[in-house]
């Protein structure tokens, strides 16, 4: 549960739900480090809520540029006490199609940027026996769909980060809540997504048509970043915030599709899987 008086770092700030959430933030009267690898893109921001806001440049691959996030927020309000790991990216190509290049960078922003940032803000947490984590993934990080394996691959690997990370912070007062958006409108299929250069002729009529869909339903998504925002700010209110929070009723519809599929195969090779222990001695 978080107080009135909290004071939020949310990275990728400048557009979509980070910029929403930045925004429904310092409308409920939070104060918050509004962090964009531009700082001008966030100025309005900071020039509209005054003293409650403070922008920082923040590139989250960039560990020099993390340390000084988060040194900026101590010496401007003292403490951390909610970190909005928000900033991320969608790459497009079937797996075969990776780049390698692109594979890691996509891996430095929505993995190793999450790591590093929760790294810092942690030691100031635990002193204060109180903070709570917030790490933006996907429906994405539960289901898969063709041609965005690779981000899929890094979004598994933020809900194993935090599902950990809730077992090893619990004791110390510390939260924390993985979030799973369905598709919003916002510029992540749009302007934000990255796509490989390379289409595999032979996946032209399946894979090659399904990439192109995908693009193409940029601007048409059904749930307003707003209201997802507005989501995470009573979540976190809660008593218990939840580990786990969907948003959308998509995002909510497939994740029961999945935990069915995944039923149904548990359930089917149960005899299999429980066959492997040793016989007991006669």
């Amino acid at each position: 549960m978080i107080d009135d008086n909290s004071v939020w770092l949310i990275t990728g700030s400048s557009s979509g739900l980070g910029r929403a959430l930045t925004e429904k933030v310092l409308e409920h009267g939070y104060r918050a480090v509004v962090t964009a690898r531009r700082p001008a893109a966030v100025r309005d921001l900071v020039e509209h809520y005054g003293d409650r806001a403070m922008a920082v440049g923040l590139d989250v691959t960039q560990s020099a540029q993390v340390s000084a996030a988060v040194k900026a927020a101590h010496e401007r309000f003292g403490r951390i006490d909610v970190l909005v790991n928000n900033a991320g990216y969608g790459y497009i190509g079937a797996i075969e199609e990776g780049e390698d290049a692109e594979i890691r960078a996509q891996f430095d922003t929505n993995v190793h940027g999450v790591i590093a940032l929760m790294q810092a803000v942690l030691p100031g947490m635990r002193h204060r026996g109180k903070g709570h984590i917030v790490n933006v993934s996907s429906i994405g990080g539960l289901t898969t769909f063709p041609n965005v394996g690779y981000y899929h691959a890094s979004k598994y690997a933020l809900e194993g980060l935090s599902d950990t990370l809730a077992k090893e912070m619990a004791p110390f007062g510390i939260g924390v809540t993985v979030v799973e958006p369905g598709a919003f409108r916002t510029d992540f299929r749009g302007r934000s997504m990255r796509q490989s250069r390379i289409r595999i002729p032979e996946f032209a009529g399946t894979l090659g048509k399904q990439r192109d869909a995908l693009l193409d339903s940029h601007g048409k998504q059904h749930n307003d970043p707003a209201k997802g925002a507005l989501a995470i700010i009573e979540a976190l209110k809660a008593k218990q915030p939840p580990l786990h929070l969907l948003l959308g009723a998509d995002a909510l519809d497939l994740a029961h599709k999945q935990l069915a599929a995944l039923r149904k195969d548990f359930d089917a090779w149960e005899t299999l899987s429980r066959s492997t222990a040793f016989d007991e001695a006669g």
